[in-house]
């Protein structure tokens, strides 16, 4: 660390504080000097010598701050990570360094399109729509002690969320086609809708970090139940109960109060060690663990964000002292890029620089399409049951 490598030079030059030719300046000294002009004259070394030695602190201080927070003509120019802060600069980087192991991170933000309320939107959040259900408070919806006490919300909020009820949007079916093209290594969501599943990702290249409706389990015995079974439950307006014990069968979301699943933790080990690119959409960036995930990628790694904000910064001054990390959009090594806007439009924008626009283009639709026939399907075979 540079902070170490400062230490090591303020204890050198504290060290060497007293001149070179000291020895040779006391051999100088009249012999006639009485004891109380010597400890006098002892007195004035030991202040002269501190003196020093709180100088040569300041002014190392001094300099450390200024390569740190880059001011003065002397402060070290760093090695730019990006030629310049664009989409393009991190398509030719993809493309000059063969970068094949890209990890994705997604919250809510890919989603709206879809018409999935993301969480913390004033007015449109989810937070500030849920009165009807008469919380404490509307984190409570989400709070295990609370669902243990009343699930209803819950459910009844669960069934207007519930999966298969929305199409991928542009967003998802972009990591889509970064895994079709081996470029995927992981992707890591916080959403709860299964869309990065529908929209053709494999589950094992998928990290739900908050969790997921895909499965669920009684809370009670842990017997585990499938998707369908619990769509069947929410969808008739009824409290999902366990067939083994009657316990109540709840989704396998992570509730406030809930441990992350531990895939999160298996992979995130691995994986961020191997990043070649992140590529963040999105998300605000506020809710820890997976806030500081983008930490966890080596310091040459390029990080990308897609969101209408800029989001994952940490104070300028601790940054600079190295106290704090997150990502760092004014840096001179153009390493964090920002594209500001609807996640769909900059996934467009970016698969134009890849010269992907008409394949994602093409990809949307036909995989809307074929939703929209199965939904079709679905929808005639229970008229005919009826």
């Amino acid at each position: 660390m540079e902070a170490g490598k400062d230490s090591k030079n303020l204890d050198s030059e504290e060290a060497g504080a007293a001149p070179d030719n000291a020895e040779s300046k006391e051999s100088e000294k009249p012999a006639s000097k009485s004891g109380s002009e010597e400890a006098k004259d002892d007195v004035g070394d030991d202040e002269a010598e501190a003196g020093s030695s709180h100088k040569n602190l300041v002014d190392s201080l001094g300099h450390y701050l200024k390569d740190k927070l880059h001011i003065g003509d002397k402060a070290e120019k760093k090695k730019k990570v990006l030629p310049e802060k664009s989409l393009e600069a991190v398509v030719k980087y993809i493309e000059e360094k063969k970068i094949t192991k890209i990890i994705t991170m997604a919250g809510a933000g890919i989603s709206t399109s879809a018409g999935i309320p993301d969480f913390r939107s004033p007015k449109t959040g989810l937070y500030n729509n849920l009165a009807k259900y008469d919380l404490p408070h509307p984190q409570a919806i989400f709070e295990l002690d609370f669902f243990h006490k009343n699930p209803k919300p819950f459910f009844v909020l669960a069934k207007e969320l519930f999966p298969g009820s929305f199409k991928p949007t542009v967003s998802h079916y972009f990591i889509r086609m970064l895994y079709d093209k081996d470029l995927l290594l992981r992707h890591y969501t916080q959403n709860i809708d299964t869309l990065e599943r529908v929209s053709g990702v494999p589950g094992d290249k998928i990290v739900e970090a908050h969790g997921t409706f895909f499965t669920s389990h009684c809370l009670e015995c842990e017997l585990g139940y499938e998707l369908d079974w619990m769509k069947e439950k929410i969808f008739a307006d009824e409290i999902p109960k366990c067939i083994s014990c009657g316990g109540v069968v709840k989704p396998d979301i992570v509730f406030f109060g809930e441990n992350l699943p531990s895939r999160f933790f298996r992979c995130v080990e691995k994986d961020f060690d191997e990043c070649e690119l992140l590529i963040v959409m999105g998300t605000s960036l506020v809710v820890q663990p997976f806030a500081s995930l983008v930490d966890r990628v080596g310091s040459k790694v390029p990080r990308l964000l897609i969101n209408r904000e800029k989001a994952g910064t940490a104070n300028p001054v601790m940054r600079a002292l190295g106290l704090a990390g997150g990502m760092d959009f004014s840096s001179d090594t153009n390493r964090d890029v920002a594209w500001l806007g609807d996640c769909d439009d900059g996934c467009e924008a970016l698969a134009a620089a890849f010269g992907w626009a008409d394949e994602l283009k093409e990809l949307v639709a036909k995989e809307h399409e074929l939703i929209e026939k199965e939904e079709q399907e679905s929808k005639t075979k229970v008229k005919g049951k009826i």
